[in-house]
């Protein structure tokens, strides 16, 4: 089972979309899919379930959340936490949910009291390995082969905890001077999380939940929400898109490789030779981006209205440039899931 935490600290850059979509089609392709909303704002939740189903699921007080799941950590309980009770997602019978909660930040100041490297007191202890705990035996309940994590943007304890407990991380971007800086705040923010977690591993390896021992490993960026002209980004997109190359390849990378952060360069490689699939792709990609998706357009409120990823709509009365672009955007997500199936192997 691989964990994957889908993060970026800036808003707006389409983290929520890009797991639905992903974990949609990794399950399509036989893999057992766990979307975990870590997210305050339930954006995934709402997105899986459909507006219906969120409704019915929240107004009902359901404790199968991921909230209430960690409160025999956060609440000092006297029990075990206990694998959720997931949400199955409808047409698509390897794709499971396990839906966020509006109050999960409540537990940001306990889990920032046990990042204090001291030796903690009683039940702090048992907190930062309690997310990990949770997703381990609740995807060990469903056999899942991947967990995908959506997180809220920002540099919160919570996803510092996130990512130290994730097998792998994307970085999901947008053309913009904001996910620019993102991208270089990132080469500090996540060596010095990596730098605590050395740390805390030992620390807290006699905890009823320890932190799992491995170092997250970068899988690569997206660069989402652009606009096209003949197929192509337009010149003010193509030239923000090369910047946040040019500080990826330059800043994030090697500082990432000074901690362990990163795979071989052969299976980065490896991977990105499945570009050459997409013969429209004409703009050269470097081996750390995964995929640049382009705007979704009208689609992106008609696919959150269905609950069903982009290229899984079926709409009447389509003009043959509106099922070309379906048809894109299924070809793209299957080569960006086989991406993922190598980088992870």
């Amino acid at each position: 089972m691989k964990k994957i935490a889908v993060f970026n600290h800036k808003g707006g850059v389409s983290k929520t979309t890009t797991a639905f979509n992903i974990g949609w089609k990794l399950a399509q392709m036989g893999k057992k899919v766990l979307l975990v909303d870590a997210d305050s704002q339930c954006n995934l939740s709402l997105y899986a379930l459909g507006r219906r189903r969120f409704d019915d699921f929240y107004s009902k007080g359901n404790k199968n959340n991921i909230k209430d799941a960690l409160d025999p950590a956060f609440k000092s309980k006297p029990q075990l936490i206990q694998a959720v009770e997931c949400i199955q997602i409808q047409n698509n019978k390897n794709l499971f949910l396990l839906p966020g909660h509006l109050d999960l930040s409540e537990n940001e100041v306990q889990l920032g009291l046990s990042f204090q490297l001291t030796e903690s007191i009683g039940a702090l202890k048992n907190l930062p390995g309690a997310f990990n705990y949770l997703f381990d035996i609740t995807a060990k309940k469903y056999e899942i082969d991947y967990v995908l994590i959506d997180m809220n943007p920002s540099l919160s304890s919570i996803n510092q905890d996130l990512i130290i407990s994730s097998d792998y991380f994307l970085v999901p971007t947008s053309p913009d001077l904001f996910s620019y800086m993102a991208v270089k705040s990132l080469a500090n923010v996540l060596p010095a999380w990596e730098r605590w977690a050395q740390k805390a591993r030992m620390l807290f390896e006699d905890a009823e939940y320890p932190l799992p021992k491995t170092t997250p490993k970068f899988l690569g960026y997206t660069i989402n929400d652009f606009n096209l002209s003949q197929g192509q980004p337009t010149q003010a997109f193509a030239e923000l898109m090369d910047k946040i190359s040019h500080i990826t390849q330059s800043t994030l990378v090697p500082k990432l490789r000074e901690v362990g952060m990163l795979m071989p360069d052969e299976q980065y490689a490896e991977a990105a030779e499945l570009t050459k699939k997409l013969k429209s792709q004409k703009r050269p990609l470097n081996q750390y981006c995964i995929a640049e998706i382009s705007n979704f357009n009208k689609l992106i409120a008609l696919s959150n209205e269905k609950s069903v990823p982009i290229y899984e709509l079926r709409l009447m009365g389509l003009q043959q440039g509106q099922q070309k672009t379906l048809t894109w955007f299924k070809m793209l997500f299957e080569i960006i899931s086989q991406k993922i199936i190598v980088l992870t192997k």
